[in-house]
């Protein structure tokens, strides 16, 4: 299960934030007092729980491990796509800045975002993590991320070659995704895509 972080200050202005912080507003917190809820109603506790390391994926996850008296496995490799240079620019400055790499991006050409990571290497280093983590334990996983990665994880598990990732509706905040995990030789299925848990959940391509 994919869990995005809760609204933060630059979802709220934006702004990308890539592996910056901006932290979350009020109404983010409360998202993620709901997620928490819908997890143990849905599911209860998870045999492995793990969090990007940037604080608003951290922040989301404290509610659910203080309902199931759990901790969580830091992992950096699902944090949100490097976009370097545009971290803290709005969607609008980036355009007017970057015009020949927007442009390509929007041809479809996997730049890397900002002198940052492309779509591609995003890709793979979250769906290695994801991968691990299913493969150390038979029961459920859930993870804190962010937008982009899991829309490449959602990608991976269709099969879907990039950049069709491009091709899903953006990820809302405290939405939950899940994708079952049938072992070696089931491969995969997508179960539940950006369901939404929290009221006032905001969706954006802005990572």
């Amino acid at each position: 299960m994919l869990v995005r972080h809760g609204e933060s200050r630059w979802n709220v202005d934006d702004r990308y934030q890539g592996q910056a912080d901006s932290g979350l507003t009020e109404v983010g917190r409360t998202q993620a007092e709901m997620v928490a809820e819908v997890l143990v109603d849905r599911y209860g506790a998870a045999d492995l729980v793990l969090a990007s390391d940037l604080p608003r994926a951290w922040d989301t996850a404290a509610p659910y491990l203080q309902r199931i008296g759990g901790t969580a496995r830091a992992d950096a490799r699902l944090r949100e796509i490097d976009v370097r240079d545009w971290v803290g620019r709005t969607r609008a400055e980036v355009a007017a800045a970057y015009p020949d790499e927007i442009a390509a991006f929007a041809r479809g050409v996997d730049i890397p975002r900002g002198g940052g990571e492309t779509y591609g290497e995003l890709r793979e280093r979250v769906w290695a993590a994801l991968e691990e983590a299913a493969a150390a334990t038979t029961g459920t996983v859930v993870a804190f991320t962010h937008g982009g990665p899991i829309r490449v994880a959602t990608a991976a598990a269709l099969a879907v070659p990039p950049p069709g990732e491009r091709g899903f509706v953006p990820v809302r905040n405290c939405s939950l995704t899940v994708i079952e995990h049938n072992g070696p030789a089931g491969g995969h299925r997508l179960a539940v895509y950006n369901a939404p848990t929290a009221a006032g959940s905001r969706s954006t391509r802005v990572e």
